[in-house]
């Protein structure tokens, strides 16, 4: 749970308190399987181990390790994660197709996400018709129950399927013996009020004792919030990715969505987000993508200072923070650039243990400026170092 003296968002929010989110929210992570739906994004078995062992650090409840039919690979994989005594449970996932089933089996999971298509667009894709998958949902998950594993029913393309049939399928498959439901906004089509709606309305379906998932993709920028209010309207489990990876647009983002979810609206997660940058990192660098140092809660920029006017302020984290660095384990630092001040002058010159006198102040400024249109960019420690050195050989002081 996050410290809530470090969290610096005034009485605004107060609004927005809800009795609904007073409980903990459960933490689904598919980055091996979703996330490594994005595109280029191949992650070897023993890169998927290192992710699993980083998102057990950050306290993640469920890891879904992959899909195992995908590719000998993606099994063994499955094999590793599951011999490595991680503190999460680990999750598979299957098609409602009883080959996929076997090999969770084989691999002797205890529980997993099995996937139907269930809107009339991806049925006509794939050349069926409702019945048909109604079918294929009952026997996977009968035949995965059957031999001891906990079923997830994971409707594909959810948000845009005829609600009558969304309902008989759910309910199809909680008869058959799914014993959790995962809701699906495939392609990030749903406005927030419209997640809300369908969770309430499946809470109908399944009545009170089945978990429910939100599972939400990010095409319209709406995954967070569309996240934050399968949680107001009684979703048990959210689920996600590190860094918001994922095919297209990707999915919900688990560190925005987290933040977002404790700071702002009051409940609880287990993610120990002090941990949180160096999941991030780890994620990145084996696939092999970049961030916008801009991104929300893992962005390198974001407890980073240019600006001359809020150097001034740098001493009053609260001043110019909307929460502390601590709470997602950052580092705090003032770089020197076009948009540098006096402040910023002083601030870098006392990190350095370089001795500025105040004289000197306004003709740094000026050359840091110089340097940094030159540059097209940041001056960095060693060229600020150097100026120090000059400045102080021209007056006659010690180099």
């Amino acid at each position: 749970m996050l410290d809530r003296e470090k969290i610096w968002t005034g009485q605004i929010n107060d609004v927005a308190r809800d009795t609904a989110f007073d409980r903990v929210v459960g933490i689904y992570d598919t980055t091996l399987r979703d996330g490594e739906q994005t595109v280029g994004v191949a992650l070897p078995p023993e890169a998927k181990l290192e992710i699993a062992r980083a998102l057990d650090r950050l306290g993640v409840n469920r890891i879904e390790a992959g899909f195992p039919r995908v590719s000998a690979d993606d099994y063994h994989a499955f094999e590793l994660i599951l011999d490595a005594g991680l503190d999460a449970e680990i999750w598979g996932f299957s098609r409602a197709v009883p080959t996929d089933v076997d090999q969770l089996v084989e691999l002797g999971l205890k529980a997993s996400v099995i996937e139907a298509p269930i809107s009339d667009g991806k049925l006509a894709a794939y050349g069926l018709d409702r019945g048909q998958v109604t079918d294929r949902i009952r026997a996977a998950v009968e035949h995965a129950v059957g031999n001891g594993i906990a079923v997830c029913f994971f409707g594909v393309d959810g948000s845009r399927a005829d609600p009558a049939f969304l309902q008989d399928v759910y309910r199809a498959a909680v008869a058959s013996g799914a014993s959790e439901i995962a809701l699906v906004d495939t392609l990030g089509i749903a406005a927030p009020e419209a997640v809300a709606g369908l969770i309430q309305a499946a809470r109908e379906w399944v009545g009170p004792d089945v978990p429910i998932h939100w599972h939400g993709h990010d095409d319209f920028g709406l995954a967070t919030a569309g996240s934050i209010e399968a949680v107001r309207a009684g979703a048990d489990w959210v689920q996600g990715t590190i860094n918001g990876m994922g095919e297209r647009a990707g999915n919900t983002d688990l560190a925005e969505f987290v933040i977002a979810i404790e700071a702002i609206y009051g409940a609880q997660t287990s993610l120990r987000l002090e941990h949180i940058g160096e999941v991030a990192e780890t994620v990145r660098r084996l696939s092999g993508y970049d961030l916008a140092p801009w991104k929300p809660v893992t962005g390198h920029n974001l407890f980073i200072r240019e600006s001359g006017a809020v150097a001034a302020q740098f001493h009053d984290p609260a001043a110019i923070e909307p929460y502390s660095s601590t709470l997602v384990g950052a580092r705090r630092g003032l770089v020197l650039g076009k948009k540098s001040g006096l402040a910023s002058i002083q601030i870098k010159a006392d990190e350095l243990g370089l001795a500025v006198a105040e004289n000197q102040q306004a003709r740094l400024l000026e050359q840091v400026k110089e340097v940094a249109i030159r540059n097209g960019g940041l001056v960095s420690n060693e060229e600020f170092a150097a100026m120090v050195s000059a400045m102080g050989t021209a007056a006659g002081g010690s180099p």
